[in-house]
């Protein structure tokens, strides 16, 4: 995880994507390698991809599942994030929403993946 926004439920994905990628954006020399960002289908649109590639110089590729499937279909990219998704579920903080502050929130995801790259190194 290089970076993570924590925005209120009523924030559309789109302008949550956007505080997302311009905070990695920021991060300069550290996310200077990224050229690349899978999305899943509630960022497509013709607006953001253009001003991932306008703004960042990033290419943003959504991952949609295909239209002609029916029932549960493995997607290439989207299983990496929801294995990650699984891992944060293993911290008992985040569980259960006991933040009351958007930088809280995210401090404690922040911790629980600094916890699960340590357990991998150990």
């Amino acid at each position: 995880m290089m970076a993570v926004v924590v925005t209120a439920a009523s924030v559309p994905e789109r302008a949550g994507g956007q505080q997302a990628l311009q905070k990695l954006h920021r991060m300069g020399e550290r996310a200077a390698r990224v050229y690349l960002v899978w999305a899943d289908g509630g960022y497509s649109g013709p607006n953001f991809l253009q001003w991932a590639i306008d703004t960042l110089g990033w290419i943003v590729q959504v991952v949609l599942r295909p239209q002609k499937s029916n029932g549960f279909v493995l997607l290439k990219k989207r299983w990496m994030v929801e294995r990650t998704f699984g891992w944060w579920r293993w911290s008992r903080r985040l569980v259960q929403d006991y933040e009351q502050l958007p930088e809280n929130a995210e401090a404690m995801l922040q911790i629980a993946m600094i916890r699960i790259m340590l357990r991998r190194l150990a």
